[in-house]
């Protein structure tokens, strides 16, 4: 009896035990140690090494969604904006990369001048500090992180230069809690004093990172002008921004269609980022997901519907030297009458016109099409520098399987409008593209 007490009360411990365990590797967000991110120069080359394996990074802008996507179309890293994300947590989203064999930069939140933030209120900067002490304390061990960055293009309209003392002082105070991963802040592109100038004040930073579109070209004579010799990386890049692109005569940018924006996503990743083999250490495309900013199909290499467009595939070639075994359709053109949106057309209201498109697809894959009409965004709800911007108003909408590569539309009410088509293959790839029209 006194024996089968004993082995009853063993059990009890040693299930207390076990439980306690699995609750402490709950709450450390894994079992498995951090990774150890180190930077080196080898003779003038820098090379990011994760447990002493070199690493060169292979990455796409990412929050949330489409994780999955990433590794199977080569990549081996993403980067976020900020640890609180409004959906999941920071530890949730490095369990998700953990899970599909990714490492992530995480980013963090450095609040904005633009928005409001005064760099002369030591209270708001001591807090703002705290805050980013304990996330960093929370997540430094997890093994999917890879770096962190910090703030995002706080150079974008600023004037007051102590916010890169704050930016200096996190760096600092990371590495003094987390010897395992280097430091970085995302520039909005590379002026020479701007970087000249973060170089002085910003010591405890290991690398700069460097976001450009159409600009992306002149990357190269940027570094060389502001004598930079640290290493880098290019944490946005893609298609060519909307303030950097041809206009229509009423003032709205004129986006590319798909195809070209594929084009233009491989001559820049060859030419300019893997072309720097020494400073260069990797990049993270923009965006591989999908958002508003003045279209809903700028900037995302993905589809609203999760499809994915030509510069999927492009990305997955340059990252990895093979095609998807399906590729997305290319468009080739979009037309009103005839006319194409450098045109600036300008129609009458409820008059019939005839908008048509044309396609290949490299598997003749039989192609389904969707026709929409959104109203223009507003000029005072265009958002700044990324920010939040509602998508417009749908005001004419044609969808199925019996939808032809041409159709016939009119637009009863004045106004400004966008007339997008979308070619499917119907798996899970699609070309795009649209027109500015204004009605008058």
């Amino acid at each position: 009896m006194k024996k089968n007490n004993l082995t009853h009360i063993l059990l009890i411990v040693l299930s207390i035990m076990i439980f306690q365990s699995c609750s402490d590797t709950e709450k450390s967000g894994n079992s498995l140690e951090p990774t150890k991110v180190e930077l080196r120069n080898e003779n003038g080359k820098y090379q990011l090494y994760c447990n002493n394996e070199p690493f060169y990074i292979r990455g796409g802008g990412l929050e949330f969604g489409r994780i999955s996507t990433l590794k199977k179309h080569g990549g081996n890293s993403f980067r976020t904006w900020r640890v609180d994300n409004g959906k999941v947590s920071g530890k949730e989203v490095l369990d998700a990369a953990l899970e599909n064999g990714l490492m992530v930069c995480m980013g963090i939140e450095v609040a904005r001048e633009r928005h409001g933030f005064d760099y002369n209120d030591t209270i708001a900067v001591n807090k703002q500090f705290e805050q980013i002490k304990k996330d960093v304390e929370d997540l430094k061990d997890h093994p999917a992180l890879l770096m962190w960055g910090i703030g995002n293009e706080l150079n974008l309209r600023y004037k007051n230069p102590k916010v890169w003392d704050a930016v200096n002082e996190i760096a600092a105070m990371i590495h003094d809690i987390d010897s395992n991963h280097p430091t970085t802040t995302m520039l909005a592109g590379a002026g020479k004093d701007e970087i000249k100038e973060i170089m002085e004040r910003c010591p405890e930073l290991d690398l700069l990172s460097f976001q450009l579109y159409g600009k992306i070209v002149e990357l190269p004579k940027y570094i060389k002008e502001s004598n930079y010799k640290g290493a880098y990386m290019v944490t946005e890049w893609g298609a060519t921004g909307h303030w950097e692109v041809d206009k229509t005569s009423w003032g709205r940018p004129i986006e590319q269609n798909s195809h070209i924006k594929a084009q233009a996503y491989k001559q820049r990743y060859n030419d300019v980022i893997v072309s720097d083999s020494n400073k260069c250490i990797g990049s993270y495309v923009f965006l591989w997901g999908q958002k508003q900013e003045r279209t809903p199909t700028w900037y995302g290499v993905f589809l609203e519907n999760g499809d994915k467009t030509e510069s999927v595939d492009i990305m997955q070639y340059v990252w990895t030297g093979d095609w998807p075994e399906n590729r997305s359709p290319k468009m080739i053109s979009l037309t009103i009458d005839g006319k194409e949106a450098s045109e600036s057309i300008v129609l009458n209201p409820g008059i019939k016109y005839q908008a048509k498109t044309l396609v290949e697809d490299p598997e003749n894959d039989k192609l389904t099409y969707k026709w929409v009409i959104l109203r223009e965004v507003e000029t005072a709800k265009q958002s700044d520098g990324g920010d939040f911007e509602e998508k417009p108003e749908i005001v004419f909408e044609l969808n199925g399987m019996d939808t032809s590569d041409e159709i016939q539309f009119d637009v009863k009410e004045k106004g400004e409008y966008r007339l997008f088509v979308y070619a499917s293959d119907g798996n899970g790839s699609s070309a795009t593209a649209n027109i500015p029209i204004l009605i008058k």
